[in-house]
């Protein structure tokens, strides 16, 4: 039973650091859809922007945990994310210099403020799917603790979800600020993470292909020691990797800003 408890625990703890990435974009992005504005609106519209994240995001977790076994919304799961992912690093590899964020400031400048609270809302739920996506497809293959069910979820892994969501919540609130500064020292981290996102979509797709209904591969392959070391071993590998490599790449943006200023 304690195996089961560490693994949970580790799960945890990765959705968490995953989350202070998405917080950390989360909270960029309302800053940016809102800068337009005059001081008082500007964090007025941001205020709601958080409570709009807090909404979003548990109605889809409550959405999703009585439909997480589904297998064509796990289909649907593991394209959107694997897209996700993939169109983030595509687009900041070989994409044009003016990025996302530049673009929603455009937009958005000019524009009134209900307007921007409710670009901000589209934001946020954009987010929100992304969010919970993503803690579902990491909690749903984790071991059952007999503790019953919510949904389509054993109890244990809904909590999981649960906790991940409170983490993004208050990370957005309190932390988000900090991560903004460490994604400025290692503007890589982001591609890190909308890598890792990608590569929580091909497990999921792994969990639909294995679904009965579907059976391509085996029922218990998700469930192997084999799938599961290979699935971490890559996950923690893509981490790590990113750290140094973002590390480095921080390194030479600076050098190059104090050499151009």
């Amino acid at each position: 039973m304690e195996s089961i408890w560490l693994e949970y625990a580790w799960t945890l703890l990765i959705l968490i650091g995953l989350e202070g990435i998405l917080s950390a974009d989360n909270a960029l992005v309302l800053a940016v859809i809102a800068k337009h504005l005059p001081a008082e609106q500007k964090k007025k519209a941001i205020n709601y922007g958080i409570f709009m994240a807090f909404l979003f995001r548990f109605a889809a977790l409550f959405a999703i945990s009585f439909i997480a076994n589904v297998w064509q919304v796990q289909a649907i799961g593991a394209a959107y994310l694997i897209y996700l992912g993939l169109k983030h690093v595509i687009q900041d590899h070989f994409g044009s210099k003016k990025g996302d964020k530049d673009e929603l400031e455009e937009e958005s400048a000019g524009k009134g403020f209900w307007p921007t609270v409710a670009k901000i809302g589209l934001a946020d739920l954009a987010f929100a799917i992304d969010s919970i996506l993503a803690a579902v497809a990491l909690a749903i293959v984790l071991p059952v603790t007999g503790l019953g069910n919510f949904g389509g979820m054993d109890v244990g892994q809904f909590m999981i979800v649960v906790l991940a969501g409170i983490a993004g919540l208050i990370l957005i609130k309190f932390a988000a600020g900090w991560f903004v500064q460490l994604l400025d020292k290692r503007p890589a981290l982001e591609t890190v993470a909308y890598l890792i996102v990608a590569w929580v979509g091909v497990k999921l797709a792994v969990i639909t292909l294995s679904h009965d209904k579907v059976n391509v591969l085996p029922h218990e392959f998700p469930h192997s020691t084999g799938w599961t070391i290979a699935f971490w071993a890559i996950l923690l590998g893509i981490a790590v990797i990113g750290w140094f490599v973002s590390g480095k790449n921080g390194a030479k943006e600076a050098t190059r800003e104090g050499s151009s200023s």
